[in-house]
């Protein structure tokens, strides 16, 4: 199989056309294929939540465009819901609040040789898509949802 222009205009067409403004095409050669290999095309305005792969790096190749991947810390915050409670209070009367601080971000556009990332294993990241663009992503272990 061979990416080409053709089959990266068939990806934006379908990203664009899909209300997730994304479009992934499998790269697996079957199911019983414990890789996760992919490619992606990203529209700007594709809304890709903060998250993370507690099990595996992640490899992100950019093919053509131009987007930011941004790697975050996890900050927790505990509350007191009920001020003045005593030393020992019940741990009912505390509130977690999680929150996102970013760390690093980085500019991923191959027009300026900046061609790819590896996020670390356990690592909270999204992408911000600045101009149409596709990826190729690389994960260990089969797909969990």
């Amino acid at each position: 199989m061979e990416f080409d222009k053709d089959l990266l205009g068939k990806l934006f067409k379908q990203a664009k056309e899909n209300p997730r403004l994304r479009q992934n095409f499998d790269l697996r050669t079957s199911s019983a294929d414990t890789s996760q290999r992919m490619l992606n095309a990203l529209i700007p305005g594709t809304k890709v939540p903060i998250h993370r792969h507690e099990d595996t790096t992640e490899t992100v190749i950019c093919l053509c465009g131009k987007l930011d991947e941004v790697i975050y810390e996890e900050v927790i915050l505990y509350e007191n819901s009920t001020p003045g409670l005593p030393r020992g209070m019940d741990v009912q009367d505390v509130s977690r609040k999680v929150s996102y601080r970013e760390v690093e971000r980085i500019r991923l556009n191959p027009a300026e040789a900046r061609y790819g990332c590896q996020i670390p294993q356990g690592a909270w990241h999204t992408v911000e898509v600045i101009e149409p663009s596709v990826i190729f992503e690389a994960k260990d272990g089969a797909y969990q949802p």
